[in-house]
């Protein structure tokens, strides 16, 4: 927001792949309506918590924003987010089709190891690059593999390059310490704030909450507790555990990307703002 404002022409663009769903605020950290009305932005509250809002669709509609703000002549400041969702729209990725056949095959085998192992023998790289009880992505992973006679790995064509790109990118660092410490504290801000209403009010909800949707991190968690499978202390050490597990992941997504600056987050905000503006300058204007 504090690039935002110094810019004074800018519209922000989440890059975050479950702000997208209306209903689901707290746990999401979306930002305060104020805020939104302040500075334009984009890709937050598109979709139902009903949909399985793929990257695909999140890649068109991130593709269409930028038109967008282009036009009016604005800058666009992506923020976030979700490590595949932002090489997506910075590189344009080749991403592959849905086989909904497949899929409605795959989905009626219920073990999940199962499907796990079946992608070990179809597609190692892939399995090796994913929890064996990520149900979601093993499926979409065989699906591809079954339906397109192509290894879902091999869709990453593009993903170990990091090619010239039009954007700048800033990244913030932190010391993992103080992640954790970040991670746990934003947990029982967002208790406080009624995280757990929030979650029990998508429960009940009809229709019923996509795949997708409940499978982000804390949602996940609560909505297990709410089915009686653990205790909401239980719950909210788990969401920490796997949020830091996934912050670590995503950590050494980014750092694999030799285009991105990394600015120290304990800066005062305002030095940060006018460090990251010149990194900007000089990535377009590299003569």
């Amino acid at each position: 927001m504090a690039i935002a404002r110094r810019l004074g022409n800018a519209e922000i663009i989440s890059v975050d792949s479950m702000q997208v769903y209306r209903e689901m605020d707290i746990g999401t950290d979306k930002p305060p309506v104020a805020v939104r009305a302040e500075v334009p932005h984009h890709l937050i509250d598109v979709a139902d918590p009903s949909e399985d809002f793929s990257l695909t669709m999140f890649q068109a509609a991130a593709r269409q924003a930028r038109a967008d703000i282009a036009t009016r002549g604005r800058t666009a400041v992506l923020v976030g987010g979700t490590g595949l969702y932002h090489r997506a729209v910075i590189d344009d990725l080749d991403i592959p089709g849905r086989f909904p056949e497949t899929a409605a095959e795959l989905e009626e085998e219920l073990d999940t190891e199962a499907l796990h192992r079946r992608l070990v023998e179809l597609d190692p790289l892939a399995a090796s690059r994913m929890e064996s009880t990520n149900r979601r992505r093993i499926v979409r992973a065989l699906e591809v593999t079954v339906g397109s006679g192509r290894p879902f790995s091999s869709y990453g064509p593009g993903l170990g390059d990091y090619p010239p790109c039009d954007i700048a990118q800033i990244g913030l660092s932190l010391s993992r310490p103080e992640i954790d410490h970040r991670i746990e504290q934003r947990y029982h801000q967002q208790m406080e704030a009624g995280f757990l209403a929030e979650v029990e009010a998508l429960a009940d909800r009809q229709p019923p909450l996509s795949r997708t949707a409940s499978q982000a991190l804390g949602y996940k968690e609560l909505l297990g507790h709410l089915n009686g499978e653990m205790s909401l202390d239980e719950a909210l050490d788990l969401a920490i555990a796997r949020t830091r597990k996934f912050a670590r992941r995503q950590e050494r997504w980014f750092r694999r990307d030799p285009r991105i600056v990394w600015l120290n987050a304990d800066d005062d905000v305002e030095a940060l703002v006018d460090e990251a503006l010149s990194r900007t300058a000089q990535h377009e204007s590299p003569g």
